[in-house]
């Protein structure tokens, strides 16, 4: 498993392809062997129109591995030590890990469809909706 996920930070995993370019590819992913956790929900977002920024949250226990299988997805991101990074994602075989309490923003290609592999069911109460919220969370994870 990629060393980086070991350390809690949001980082890119590449997987494998399987494939030529006269037959086509496949990627696999599989809970805990090149997914660090078991996948209990996917889903995916599609038709996004592409000057439309989406994310503007955080989780406090989800973890996700996030791909764009078609187009080109941007994330700005911060962590709660305050990390700033920004990703892009442009093919099917690599996903951005986002460990829980790492803030997103989002913005796509107008053809973009992403895919989100999630170690937790949907639960309302888990997203913080707003950035001042993650800052005092961050704030009171110091003390």
């Amino acid at each position: 498993m990629n060393d980086m996920l070991k350390s809690n930070k949001p980082c890119l995993i590449y997987f494998p392809s399987i494939g030529n370019s006269t037959l086509g590819f496949i990627t696999i992913a599989e809970s805990n062997h090149n997914v660090p956790f078991e996948i209990k929900r996917v889903y995916w977002t599609y038709f996004t129109p592409h000057n439309v920024t989406r994310g503007g949250h955080a989780h406090k226990n989800l973890h996700q591995i996030i791909f764009a299988v078609s187009g080109r997805i941007e994330f700005s991101i911060e962590t709660l030590s305050g990390e700033k990074s920004h990703f892009l994602l442009e093919s099917p075989d690599t996903g951005l890990y986002l460990p829980s309490l790492t803030w997103r923003d989002i913005t796509f290609s107008h053809n973009a469809v992403l895919l989100c592999l999630a170690s937790e069911h949907y639960n309302e109460s888990d997203y913080i909706r707003y950035y001042s919220d993650f800052k005092n969370e961050f704030r009171s994870q110091e003390i």
